[in-house]
């Protein structure tokens, strides 16, 4: 399964009415799932058996799963301007930008995306504290993904 074929796989399952569906094809594991209001969460998978994949354990699926709704209620999120990889760090090995706890102001950086081998600086955008971070160090994102929740000031 091409790139191709998974991003129109997505887009016929978010405009149907189905809630859940798993679809294995030539060593590849695709599983999406939507409940109520909130996005698709896509689970993508390969089998080290499949062609050309190496022998060792299967890697580990990536999720991109959106907060639980009630979760969200009263709540801001900062979202992801673009479609890259999710640093919470400047570099390897650096304090993160922001922790959960912390307070925000509208130029506080609280990541960096990666997209094309440029780093963007994401800001807050918004005066609040950084309720939960949504997305791991590392972890690919999509345009307009949720990265974390943030209680607004005031």
């Amino acid at each position: 399964m091409n790139l191709r074929e998974l991003k129109e796989l997505i887009n016929l399952f978010e405009e149907s009415t189905v809630a859940e569906l798993e679809l294995e094809r030539e060593g590849v594991r695709v599983r999406l799932s939507k409940s109520g209001g909130t996005p698709t969460q896509i689970v993508y998978t390969t089998s080290p058996t499949a062609a050309g994949a190496p022998a060792g354990p299967a890697p580990q699926p990536e999720a991109i799963a959106a907060p639980a709704a009630g979760e969200v209620s009263g709540l801001a999120q900062i979202v992801s301007p673009m479609v890259g990889t999710f640093y919470r760090a400047p570099a390897p090995g650096a304090d993160s930008f922001v922790v959960e706890g912390q307070e925000v102001q509208p130029e506080t950086v609280v990541c960096i995306v990666e997209a094309m081998k440029l780093m963007n600086e994401i800001k807050a955008e918004m005066v609040g504290r950084i309720v939960k971070v949504l997305v791991e160090n590392g972890q690919a994102v999509e345009y307009g993904q949720p990265l974390f929740l943030v209680e607004p000031a005031g």
